[in-house]
């Protein structure tokens, strides 16, 4: 029986590549250095899957980025502003596309399905020209070959690519991406050839966007896609690879119907629905079913009963020779190797499995499968699957029924926010177009040096926090010499927004070196949750009000909502996640009170993933924009009319949940917007009426480009022309926590001072 794994992760057990990116872009390292840095992880990784059993092995997964940039790099498909002349796309050029350079912004970055992953969208146009630019894909798989191991190749499919692109600037709004079909298709020709000549029997392509719901004229593309592709694809073993949800009838019918395709693979942790489908619909005679039963996008354990239960009964459909075992997804999503922590309790542990035990057990299942059960290796799993479910610091019956409580009330404050931010506005005194940040400050080496020292008890917590004061005092010097209207402290006491917040509440577990990247090199470690959540004592007073008596201007509570929370955490797989977040809500919301009683009258609740999670079928839309915004509703329904809440949300497209939005019913919310062209404002020159305080971010944080004073007042203005004066807030798209000094100070000063400069002309016309 074959095994099979979509994808691994990148980064490295140690975050090899993270600190070879950075070094690199900082100029003190080469090329070189940064491509054998790669190469050596590259080759582990494919060592490690052929040792482990593992017989269809992908390459081709690698990325310095993401790997929908890197099919815009295969597909030549670079905008104009990056002033590229041809030949193949070195790194310079892949770059400036990802992260913006001294003259021309980075292309927009936006979330990965729903998933905390981003990639860079392509920017097409009619006039768009496609030439094979990158042979990344065929150099990987040589280069896997050398070593011994023939691994199955895998390209973002053409359908997929066009339907995760969008129109460039100025583009008219009839044109449609997918209308390019016709002049890719030639470049993955050429690529696939190049393949076939270079030894592959197998090619994988990944055609996520099957699982949304899809249009009559979409469905039909993929069906002249890969007929158009069949005389190039003859004589491999082609997988087209879906992940992430249920494959609706409509797209199971057209995608099991796909010339030249020899295997489906299928997500059937998070699809459940696909499982019935392909059991009552039926299955194509002869084909593979790459069944995806090992939860790629989460950290526990396989309940491996249960998985080889699900693959015995699709045994009799595809029969025992067509019937692949695999990964849900690519194990991109969860931590490396489990055997990095060894700080987790053996409890906890004992449930868990990372990206190198997934791998395991993948292999495991396909050995039982075939006859070759490891009855120690199933024992010890059932006995770790009884532990998790009667451990008695899973359950807390208090937690319990405080959430249960929650029923039957919608958690509104009692007075509308037009009228509130009278209230607000009376005791916070601020200008037109006041002026704020997002939360964090950069992240000095100095300072994760004291937090380091102070986790390991090299510090005393009197030195600790007097470090700590320190950096605060710092931070709001700055802010108020550049004349920021409303502060924040900076947040040098986190390293993480999620993972400060999970290590003060209990039900939370955390790793040592559980890094799961989150976009370029950037890397989050998500925290474990268990069990039920709650606060056990204030998390977040101490630091707020340290820094409120520093300064008469307001200085922001800096809080992550619990949505947030919970998307950006590996979640407990035993209960919905609606009860769990409205634990976490009741945590917040001891928070938010504690702050105000302590003099805080800002508070901003982050939540930057709210849209993130919201589900791919739009028949489980509401559902999961009720209890989502109801969770935020819950944190901040008992402050005073006084107390202004913020709160934030970046890098996904908010335009078509903008009710849900409003819903939230916060004071102010500030947003990404400078990346993704001002696409953000288009829902209010559309019609749709907002009447709390709103910032759309005036500059790209994540990019190390710094933006003048002039562009960021042309773009104030733009909002101006569609939102209200005196509801508009001037900020950065996010935090600072990623930038250096020399790039923040001369960014803010530019912010500001066109902030000052509309103010006069807006007194000017009175």
């Amino acid at each position: 029986m074959a095994s099979h794994i979509v994808g691994y992760p990148r980064m490295g057990p140690k975050r090899e590549l993270k600190f070879a990116l950075e070094s690199f872009w900082d100029k003190k390292s080469g090329a070189e250095d940064l491509e054998k840095v790669a190469t050596d992880l590259r080759a582990s990784i494919w060592k490690q899957m052929s040792e482990a059993g593992i017989k269809y092995i992908p390459s081709n997964t690698f990325s310095y980025y993401d790997q929908v940039l890197d099919t815009t790099a295969m597909l030549g498909a670079v905008p104009d502003r990056y002033s590229w002349t041809g030949g193949e796309i070195g790194h310079d050029t892949y770059f400036s596309m990802a992260r913006g350079n001294a003259i021309v912004p980075a292309m927009e970055m936006t979330k990965w399905f729903d998933t905390n992953y981003h990639f860079i969208v392509p920017e097409l146009a009619p006039e768009t020209k496609f030439s094979y630019a990158s042979h990344k894909a065929v150099s990987e798989y040589k280069e896997a070959k050398a070593l011994g191991v023939d691994t199955v190749p895998v390209l973002v499919g053409p359908v997929s690519y066009l339907l995760l692109s969008k129109a460039a600037k100025g583009v008219e709004k009839s044109f449609s991406p997918l209308s390019l079909l016709s002049g890719i298709l030639p470049i993955y020709k050429e690529v696939v050839a190049e393949l076939k000549a270079a030894g592959a029997s197998w090619i994988q392509f990944d055609e996520p966007t099957l699982v949304k719901d899809l249009a009559a004229h979409e469905l039909a593309a993929f069906s002249s896609a890969y007929a158009e592709l069949e005389p190039t694809l003859s004589g491999l073993n082609v997988l087209v690879e879906t992940y992430f949800a249920d494959v609706p009838a409509e797209s199971y019918k057209t995608l099991t119907s796909l010339s030249g395709v020899t295997a489906y693979g299928f997500d059937l942790v998070r699809g459940t629905k696909t499982l019935d489908l392909v059991k009552s619909a039926g299955f194509p005679s002869g084909k593979y079913l790459f069944a995806g039963v090992v939860d790629g996008r989460n950290i526990w354990a396989d309940d491996l009963a249960a998985s080889l239960s699900t693959l015995q009964s699709l045994e009799t459909v595809v029969g025992k020779d067509k019937l692949v075992v695999s990964t849900s997804c690519s194990l991109m999503h969860t931590a490396v190797d489990l055997v990095n922590e060894t700080k987790l309790d053996s409890e906890i542990k004992s449930w868990l499995a990372f990206a190198a035990q997934k791998v395991v057990e993948v292999d495991a299942l396909a050995k039982a499968l075939a006859g070759q059960k490891d009855e120690a290796y199933f024992a010890a799993n059932a006995a770790a699957q009884a532990s998790r479910r009667s451990s008695p610091r899973v359950n807390n019956e208090e937690v319990q029924k405080a959430a249960a409580a929650l029923k039957g009330s919608d958690h509104r404050r009692a007075t509308t926010v037009s009228s509130r931010l009278d209230a607000q506005q009376k005791k916070l005194n601020l200008p037109v177009l006041p002026t704020t940040t997002i939360g964090s400050f950069p992240q000095t080496v100095e300072l994760r040096r004291v937090r380091r020292e102070y986790k390991a008890k090299k510090v005393t917590e009197e030195e600790y926090v007097k470090a700590i004061e320190e950096e605060i005092r710092k931070v709001v010097k700055i802010q108020e010499d550049l004349d920021i209207d409303v502060l924040v402290h900076g947040e040098p006491e986190r390293n993480d927004m999620v993972e400060y917040f999970g290590e003060q509440l209990s039900g939370f577990a955390f790793t040592a070196n559980g890094w799961v990247q989150s976009y370029g090199s950037r890397c989050v470690k998500p925290p474990i949750i268990y069990g039920d959540v709650s606060r056990p004592k204030a998390m977040t007073v101490f630091w707020s009000k340290m820094a409120q008596d520093m300064t008469p201007r307001p200085m922001k509570g800096m809080l992550t909502g619990p949505v947030t929370i919970l998307n950006w955490s590996f979640v407990r797989n035993d209960q919905p996640r609606f009860e769990t977040c409205y634990q976490i809500a009741l945590a917040i919301k001891k928070e938010v009170e504690d702050l105000e009683a302590a003099g805080i009258q800002v508070i901003q609740i982050d939540e930057a993933a709210l849209r993130e999670g919201l589900p791919l079928r739009k028949s489980e839309h509401a559902f999961y924009l009720d209890w989502a915004v109801h969770s935020f509703r819950i944190t901040n329904c008992g402050v005073q009319d006084t107390t202004q809440i913020h709160t934030h949300m970046c890098y996904s497209n908010f335009n078509d949940i903008i009710l849900s939005i409003i819903n939230m019913d916060a004071d102010v919310i500030t947003i990404e917007n400078s990346r993704s062209d001002e696409k953000l404002l288009s829902v209010f020159r559309e019609g749709v009426t907002y009447g709390a305080g709103i910032g759309p971010g005036v500059y790209d944080i994540h990019s190390p480009r710094i933006p003048s004073t002039e562009e960021i007042a042309d773009r104030v203005n733009k909002m101006l022309a569609v939102l209200d004066t005196n509801i508009l807030w001037v900020n950065p798209d996010c935090g600072l926590k990623t930038r250096k000094y020399a790039e923040v100070m001369p960014a803010l000063t530019a912010m500001v001072n066109a902030a000052k400069l509309i103010r006069t002309q807006l007194a000017s016309t009175k």
